[in-house]
């Protein structure tokens, strides 16, 4: 096995490196130069393998701060004036689809008769 192949199943058995990743806090190529530096078993490990018992409190108070964040931001006119016009773009829609079902036969008009007559 290469020292890659021994790096990948280590983040596969400590899956709070993904964490440090996504928040764009570390690389995967720095996570691989201290693997290849230290190993497995040294005590860097430490600050990036802690347990997630007490973070995962934190992170989703962090998370649930965010979503309230966002939702704050949202503009509720802008949402009303998007929905409105796709509801009216949706009775165009309806009004071809069901001008096709009503339709009515053309009679046209005898030649010998007048517009008022």
């Amino acid at each position: 096995m290469s020292k890659l192949d021994d790096f990948k199943e280590f983040a596969k058995k400590n899956p709070s490196l993904v964490k440090y990743v996504r928040n764009n806090e570390m690389t995967w190529q720095k996570f691989y130069e201290i693997y290849d530096l230290y190993g497995e078993e040294n005590e860097i490990w430490d600050t990036y393998l802690k347990k997630e018992n007490n973070t995962t409190s934190v992170t989703n108070i962090t998370n649930f701060k965010d979503i309230m964040s966002w939702v704050k931001n949202i503009d509720l006119d802008n949402v009303k004036n998007s929905i409105d016009s796709i509801q009216r773009v949706l009775g165009v829609l309806q009004d071809f689809g069901s001008g096709s079902e009503t339709k009515t036969e053309y009679k046209p008009r005898p030649i010998y008769k007048h517009f008022e007559d």
